[in-house]
């Protein structure tokens, strides 16, 4: 399948997935990740998003809809899928006796067309690591152990499940610049976060969950758009919030005040700043701890979380998203 000129190399229509006992973790999502593209799957706890990749990664049959990895059933189609692929698992369970290299050499014996060890220990940065044990590894070196294995087949499709958990700052960047690469050099990345700037950094485009269904989805850029700016700033003396311009005619949205600061919210956000700053100039006064930002993605997810919190305590039904 084409699509503006890139192939949809991962294709979920209405998939689903139940548990024993009837509970639906997975409650018919669609989506379509494109050759050489980055897409994130992000979600509150119980989302559904490691039960989704695990289909993906043909773990497990659907209980219904189609799933298709490079053109394949990845669970009926193993063999065609699984070389082809790379996948980084939330933790590895590698022998703790043996050392970073015999890990390696043991895990390329098990790949097609293996990667030289050596080549993808300095792609995560553990060369120097090659001779100590796996038990001596902190938590971060783990995770880059994990990364070098799921990348010895040089994959076509990489699934990883938070692949920056247990890094430090520089150990992350690190990480991301790497994935980014991959991405340019053609390969094409699935991966699952609760680090949203990563996926903000990271993610051509991305899908949030919400207890089995896709809340919304789309570039970074475009969920955020959904969620309104805001601007905070504090009042001059003498000033009260019915001295300013009428906020309708400001396109403020909303408002809130916490003494002398106030809070708006606007989806015209260069229209409601330019109007407040010329406010402000004719009256002659400043607007002292004036805050102008964009919504960021880490308030669309909250959006979405607050969402599930109120439900959960009315006890209301989900609400259906749109896709």
């Amino acid at each position: 399948m084409e699509t503006n000129g890139h192939e949809h190399v991962i294709e979920v229509t209405d998939l689903r997935r139940v548990y024993g006992g009837g509970f639906e973790a997975v409650r018919g999502i669609s989506f379509s990740v494109r050759r050489g593209e980055i897409f994130a799957l992000l979600g509150t706890n119980g989302a559904g998003k490691t039960s989704t990749v695990e289909l993906l990664e043909g773990l497990a049959r659907p209980a219904g809809g189609r799933v298709r990895v490079l053109g394949h059933d990845p669970y009926t189609d193993r063999a065609a899928v699984r070389p082809r692929t790379g996948v980084m698992l939330q933790e590895g369970g590698f022998p703790s006796e043996l050392t970073v290299a015999e890990t390696a050499r043991m895990w390329s014996g098990c790949v097609s067309g293996a990667r030289p060890p050596a080549e993808v220990l300095a792609l995560v940065g553990l060369e120097t690591k090659a001779g100590t044990r796996v038990k001596q590894l902190s938590g971060g070196q783990r995770r880059r152990l994990d990364l070098a294995l799921a990348l010895l087949g040089d994959p076509e499709v990489l699934f990883l499940d938070e692949p920056s958990t247990g890094l430090d700052a520089e150990g992350r960047r690190a990480t991301w610049e790497l994935v980014s690469a991959l991405r340019d050099g053609g390969t094409t990345v699935l991966l699952t976060t609760h680090y949203l700037e990563e996926a903000e950094n990271l993610a051509d485009r991305l899908a949030i969950m919400h207890e089995g269904r896709i809340a919304t989805s789309g570039t970074p850029a475009e969920v955020t758009a959904a969620e309104p700016s805001r601007i905070s700033f504090e009042l001059p003396d003498g000033y009260h919030v019915g001295d300013l311009p009428p906020l309708g005619e400001l396109g403020v949205t909303g408002h809130e005040t916490d003494g002398r600061t106030v809070r708006l919210r606007t989806r015209e956000l260069q229209r409601t700043a330019t109007a407040l700053l010329v406010w402000a100039e004719r009256a002659r006064v400043g607007l002292h701890r004036l805050d102008v930002r964009s919504a960021s993605l880490e308030e669309a997810f909250l959006h979405i979380a607050e969402n599930v919190s109120a439900e959960q305590a009315t006890g209301t039904t989900t609400k259906e998203y749109a896709a």
